[in-house]
């Protein structure tokens, strides 16, 4: 497929309605043949920094590229964009195949390369078979590739998506994750924006994800960046499940509870306050390094796994443990560890020279 290449860039870009500003000043590049997703609560920014990308709303403020070209004061249909939203968005009076060749025909293609463009589409989403089906008679995630065939048929250098597995349920959330995983490998030039708040969506698919909350970007990195190494205590909590303990640095430790936990304290300044991130999945139970005692205040069994809560000096500490086959009673003593080399502290003061 071939179209407008390049990437996106938005340069200091602000939206606002009124007095509220909805995005805030984003500066953040898009390279070309990467997945970018943006993640964020409600209200976080990053659908309205998508609708800025396809022209469905204009900044008060900054200039949007797509590859070399400032798009900021350009129509919807001029800037060479697919765009998947969460509802799909198909015509129900339209077959499948006349759906996929809608923006074909929107942007006056050759009447005589609709026919292969959408074939070409349907063929790369696995829906050549239903090419004469009416929505209606089509799941939920058929649905979703009819939605992403007619955006791809169009060839767009950018392809956004914006919540587009939030109507499937697990499985198909699944199946379809893994799809578009595919579809990245085959259109290795498209730049993909992709907006959600599943953190699973995000880890699983994302080249790169940017944390967006009240309207500003707080962080960009890697999926293993941001997991293994978040910088904010906000990232910590947003990208996978976190223990945020706040502890008092000292020279070679931090302390929690009256306790004295080896973790890599860097340039912290001893004295200083901050904040000991670790994973739920790297707490060990029963005795070892940076030991954790306290009251088992729940068990959840997950499958493959047991999530124990425990009360550690009035925090609630989570461990996410191989299934046990005989886990301790609620209400005993226990004791939770973790080491050295899992834990990241976050927020410490800098020591100066």
């Amino acid at each position: 497929m071939s179209g407008v290449r390049g990437g996106i860039r938005f340069d200091r870009v602000s939206v606002a309605y009124g007095r509220n500003t909805v995005l805030d000043a984003l500066d953040l590049t898009v390279e070309q043949g990467e997945v970018m997703a943006l993640l964020g609560p409600s209200g976080s920014g990053k659908t309205t920094a998508l609708r800025a990308v396809a022209g469905f709303v204009r900044p008060v403020s900054g200039r949007v590229f797509i590859g070399d070209r400032d798009v900021t004061e350009l129509p919807p249909h001029r800037r060479g964009i697919g765009m998947v939203v969460q509802q799909y968005a198909l015509f129900p009076h339209m077959r499948v195949e006349d759906n996929v060749a809608f923006g074909l025909r929107a942007q006056k293609a050759p009447r005589r390369e609709i026919p292969g463009r959408v074939a070409e589409a349907l063929e790369m989403t696995g829906m050549a078979a239903y090419a004469g089906r009416y929505p209606r008679e089509l799941s939920g995630g058929q649905q979703q590739r009819v939605a992403i065939a007619r955006a791809l048929a169009i060839r767009p250098g950018v392809l956004l998506l914006d919540e587009p597995l939030s109507a499937l349920d697990a499985q198909l959330r699944s199946g379809m994750l893994a799809e578009l995983a595919r579809l990245h490998r085959e259109l290795p030039d498209v730049s993909i924006l992709y907006v959600t708040h599943d953190q699973v969506e995000a880890l699983t698919l994302a080249d790169r994800i940017a944390v967006m909350d009240r309207a500003r970007l707080r962080d960009c990195g890697t999926p293993q960046e941001l997991y293994r190494s978040p910088r904010t205590e906000f990232t910590a909590s947003f990208v996978g499940n976190a223990n945020l303990l706040p502890v008092r640095v000292g020279a070679e430790s931090v302390t929690f509870a009256g306790a004295a936990l080896r973790v890599p304290t860097g340039e912290a300044a001893p004295g200083s306050g901050a904040t000991l991130c670790v994973r739920p999945h790297l707490m060990g139970l029963g005795e070892g390094p940076n030991a954790l005692r306290g009251t088992l205040a729940e068990v959840q069994w997950r499958g493959a796994t047991h999530r124990l809560y425990v009360d550690v000096a009035g925090h609630r500490v989570k461990a996410d443990l191989r299934e046990l086959k005989d886990p301790p009673e609620v209400g005993a003593e226990v004791t939770l560890h973790f080491a050295t080399e899992d834990a990241v502290l976050l927020g410490a003061g800098v020591s100066g020279d």
